[in-house]
């Protein structure tokens, strides 16, 4: 097959789901089948894979579980955007306003750089993988035992900048996301001045609200962005319909969160596989628009019989 170079691929078609799951259990990532619905099913093209550090950095076994994820994504036709979502499984960085826990670090730390600099060059030849360098650099949250200060772009881009020379150390030719702060949102602040090349990410929920001009999409006029997260539940039809048109008009591509979490695209059992929720179906009607149908990825087989790297 012809490698599909992404630079020449009008990132608006770049359109796909959240597959969560492997941030949070080694063995929460999906099987083949699962993939393929997603892909073939619901008309996909790019996976984001949300994932954790440290088993990305002590574990074989779960890289092979990243390498199998990319390369059955990868055999239909699809991007896998890795996500460094969790920095691991076991640091609670506070609690949400209803008591839950949070895992999600406001910035990644010294092992970040090493880990991208490892699967950068695991994956330099695969031209399937794109790379989401920090999930939601975010203000600490008040209990957080570990926090940092306030997290604005001034502590964030120079953490960014070094994850960007990260991966560009072993791959020159990675196509590299970068999310906002605010917890992905506010992109106001970018570009990070000196650096080429990249896609801004932003995470866009209702409860950010509907600034999108400002927070994001004015951007749009000179640089590449991209929806890494946007999703809803029953009641915010409407509020998607919106936000699915916007992106369109302003050539932004996404991925919709989530296929396994909170808010679901997919409905519990015991309905059946993969059927959709009021929100999902709204998310698979605009995934049909541009399917993975013709796009065709160069891959090197058994990528997990590769090794470590």
């Amino acid at each position: 097959m012809v490698a599909l170079q992404l630079a020449s691929l009008p990132l608006a078609i770049l359109r796909g789901v959240n597959r969560s799951g492997l941030e949070y259990s080694l063995t929460g990532g999906p099987d083949a089948a699962e993939i393929a619905a997603i892909v073939r099913g619901w008309g996909a093209n790019i996976i984001r894979l949300p994932f954790n550090q440290e088993w990305s950095l002590t574990r074989p076994d779960y890289l092979e579980t990243l390498d199998f994820c990319i390369e059955t994504a990868a055999e239909l036709g699809a991007y896998t955007l890795l996500d460094l979502h969790w920095l691991d499984a076991t640091t609670v960085r506070g609690h949400d306003n209803q008591g839950r826990a949070n895992f999600v670090p406001p910035l990644p730390n010294e092992e970040s750089e090493q880990m991208w600099s490892q699967l950068a060059r695991r994956y330099r030849d695969q031209p399937a993988v794109l790379y989401d360098i920090f999930n939601e650099p975010h203000d600490p949250l008040p209990d957080d035992p570990l926090g940092c200060g306030r997290v604005t772009m001034a502590e964030w881009q120079p953490w960014a900048v070094r994850l960007i020379d990260a991966i560009r150390s072993q791959n020159p030719a990675a196509r590299i996301f970068v999310s906002g702060v605010n917890w992905g949102y506010d992109l106001e602040g970018f570009p990070i001045p000196g650096v080429s090349g990249v896609v801004y990410s932003t995470h866009v929920y209702r409860n950010k609200g509907e600034d999108w001009d400002r927070a994001f999409g004015k951007l749009t006029a000179d640089h590449p962005v991209f929806a890494a997260e946007w999703g809803g539940e029953d009641g915010d039809l409407a509020w998607g319909r919106k936000l699915a048109g916007y992106f369109m008009q302003r050539g932004i591509g996404w991925t919709a969160w989530c296929w396994k979490n909170r808010p679901h695209l997919i409905r519990k059992p015991p309905a059946a596989p993969y059927t959709p929720t009021v929100f999902g179906e709204l998310v698979r009607e605009n995934l049909k628009m541009v399917s993975a149908e013709g796009i065709e990825l160069a891959w090197t087989p058994k990528l997990r019989q590769l090794g470590n790297p």
